[in-house]
């Protein structure tokens, strides 16, 4: 319900002036006769009309109440919304080459970096579908695009390196990337692909990749992900078990660049686990879904049950106080 003329409303302050003036004047008047001992009638219990004689006054401030809210046009009725939601279609590109066993991100090493801020990014996404494309030396699609992101979280967990033979195939990584959105109806079409090598393997060059992704409306965003200079590489000796060596981080910065230039996307470098997902944060604002609400009022004027209510009360006040209620001068 909503009132079509809420400023009425003000005058509902007049009702507690006639209580307070009621009150004030009242019916406890001073006795206009006097008596030596009224013990006598103390005793009497009293009537109906004295027990209920302020309800006229009542009454009345009640039908005024009702007058007032009537003045102020009550309207009832229903509103409705219509959500229109847009997503965005993502496809999250991750290289599992051997190279992302180099620890010089936490929790365990590049890799799982990544993939637990890739799960923090698909927690926050509503309403885009996300796919999931790993590489190495060939590309495989991991999860198609889909809006089940419980499963799209199994898929990611899953990961490791290793399931796939070693190497960093860039440019095989767009191209699969590219074609599992293609068809993609959604207005706005993104790939982010993170890396932490040089392209040296598929027989695809990434920059012709990035330029088919343009020419379909295809975004990239590129992260080159390792610290600069050398980082910690576990490997596995069989006599001495586990030790470490250390590794040059090669990162072809300029292609990433190029690459992110070409499709009208943005290069990022992650220096750590914390600069990662600042970098996820940051695409995340920058590719929001669009969400636009329409509402619909349909209100019918109310007015007439609460004036033939107010007349009813006003007439019965009216009776009660000529007749039950009337008072001898």
């Amino acid at each position: 319900m909503r009132f079509a003329s809420p400023l009425f409303l003000i005058l509902l302050s007049i009702i507690p002036l006639l209580a307070w003036d009621y009150l004030r004047r009242g019916n406890l008047r001073n006795a206009s006769l006097a008596f030596s001992d009224i013990s006598v009638a103390k005793n009497i219990r009293p009537g109906f009309r004295v027990k209920y004689r302020h309800m006229p006054m009542m009454l009345r401030m009640l039908a005024i109440f009702i007058f007032i809210i009537a003045m102020a046009r009550p309207q009832a009725g229903q509103k409705e919304e219509e959500i229109i939601t847009e997503g965005i279609d993502i496809i999250l590109t991750l290289d599992t080459s051997s190279s992302m066993k180099a620890e010089d991100f936490k929790p365990q090493n590049r890799l799982g970096a990544a993939k637990e801020v890739i799960e923090e990014f698909i927690k926050s996404r509503k309403n885009d579908r996300i796919g999931l494309v790993v590489f190495a030396r060939y590309s495989f699609t991991q999860c198609p695009l889909t809006l089940d992101y419980g499963t799209l979280l199994d898929l990611t967990e899953k990961i490791d390196i290793g399931i796939i033979e070693d190497g960093t195939a860039i440019g095989m990584a767009i191209a699969n990337s590219v074609n599992r959105i293609r068809d993609s109806q959604a207005k706005s079409k993104i790939i982010i692909l993170l890396t932490d090598g040089i392209n040296n393997a598929g027989k695809i060059d990434p920059f012709t990749a990035a330029k088919t992704a343009k020419a379909l409306g295809i975004k990239i965003y590129a992260i080159g992900a390792g610290k600069p200079g050398v980082a910690l590489y576990p490997v596995e000796d069989p006599i001495f078990g586990k030790r470490y060596m250390q590794m040059e981080t090669e990162i072809d910065e300029e292609l990433l660049r190029q690459i992110a230039d070409e499709t009208g996307g943005m290069y990022f470098r992650a220096k750590d686990e914390k600069g990662l997902r600042d970098i996820y944060e940051t695409i995340g604002k920058l590719e929001k879904a669009r969400i636009e609400t329409k509402e619909y009022a349909d209100y019918t004027e109310i007015v007439g049950g609460f004036l033939l209510l107010g007349i009813i009360i006003f007439l019965v006040e009216t009776v009660l106080t000529n007749t039950v209620f009337r008072k001898i001068p």
